[in-house]
């Protein structure tokens, strides 16, 4: 038995985007409001103060999650989407974005920022990237969180590369709740008296399971069997991560914002937890994949698409006579 996704990566697909283009609903600068709960969804520049205020409004989010390019190949491939460009002129690009972010959001609000580390090139953007946050003297940093992922890349003769890097900021003094992980707490032999009473950790913790902290070892890498697998997209956040922020960071019926929004994991994030989620993204076929996303989890209650098409309007033409062959993948294959 074999699992075939549809197509490769979109961003690398030129044939195929022409052929999606056509069915995206939305141009640059134009916003798509959702007529049940709010969300908004935009084909606009992330750096653009008047393309991201069209967005905005007048309102104001509580929580930011970005997730841009991190000025790095991914899978040896450089497209529009995830440039590689002098890290001067990287740090420029992310110092405007911040600047729209920290003016989206309210006076007490939390700010996450996904970056990456290119350890064959100086590990920039991460250091660079850290240094420039200093210019933002109302954000204040408050955590540096690894991801672990369960596969990466890497040499027999260096460390294989398997962390994601979470940047933690925020802005005033917002409200943060603690959100319990799934892993059981074993940890015994760590007491202190209460109440003149020797109580073991157990005892006195609020739950069975351990509280996360900077390190997120039970975050599952997206890969093509999940259900919430975009075909066509590169890089997916896996919907647990961002459950987990917008759980801590916001409570029901705050507004979320994502300028960099790919396969719209945010939104559906926002989405299953009552939130509201202004997104964007500079490419009109991702802004397309967001919002049906989101009519899709509405439909059937799934997250994703796993192998399936989230075009079918296309899908007998690609079957048919395809631009790109289909990803066929081995029932045997761990990734």
């Amino acid at each position: 038995m074999k699992l075939t996704e549809p197509f490769p990566r979109l961003d690398h697909a030129p044939e195929i985007r022409e052929k999606i283009l056509p069915l995206c609903r939305l141009s640059r600068g134009e916003v798509w409001e959702d007529p049940e709960k709010g969300h908004r969804v935009s084909v606009c520049d992330a750096e653009s103060p008047e393309e991201i205020a069209a967005l905005m409004g007048r309102e104001k989010a509580v929580l930011g999650i970005h997730d841009p390019p991190y000025n790095l190949k991914v899978g040896k491939k450089k497209t529009v989407q995830l440039f590689r460009i002098a890290t001067e002129d990287y740090i420029d690009f992310s110092r405007q974005w911040i600047q729209n972010s920290v003016i989206s959001t309210a006076d007490n609000s939390h700010l996450y920022i996904w970056l990456g580390a290119d350890q064959r090139e100086g590990f920039q953007p991460l250091p660079e990237f850290m240094i420039m946050m200093r210019e933002f003297p109302v954000l204040e940093s408050r955590s540096l969180i690894t991801v672990r992922n369960q596969r990466g890349y890497g040499t027999q003769k260096n460390w294989m590369c398997i962390r994601q890097e979470l940047l933690y900021y925020t802005k005033g003094r917002p409200d943060f709740s603690v959100v319990y992980t799934d892993i059981p707490k074993v940890l015994k032999g760590y007491y202190k008296i209460v109440n003149g009473e020797i109580t073991e950790n157990l005892e006195r913790s609020k739950s069975g399971t351990i509280r996360p902290g900077n390190v997120w070892l039970d975050i599952q890498q997206v890969f093509y069997r999940m259900e919430e697998n975009v075909p066509g997209a590169y890089a997916q956040k896996p919907l647990s991560a961002i459950d987990r922020i917008i759980q801590s960071s916001s409570r029901k019926g705050d507004l979320i914002i994502d300028f960099f929004a790919h396969s719209g994991t945010t939104l559906i994030s926002a989405e299953k937890h009552n939130r509201v989620c202004y997104t964007c993204d500079l490419d009109p076929v991702f802004a397309e994949i967001t919002i049906r996303r989101l009519l899709h989890f509405r439909e059937t209650g799934k997250s994703g698409w796993q192998c399936e098409n989230p075009f079918p309007e296309l899908s007998r033409e690609f079957d048919l006579n395809p631009s790109y062959p289909a990803r066929n993948i081995p029932e045997s294959s761990s990734d």
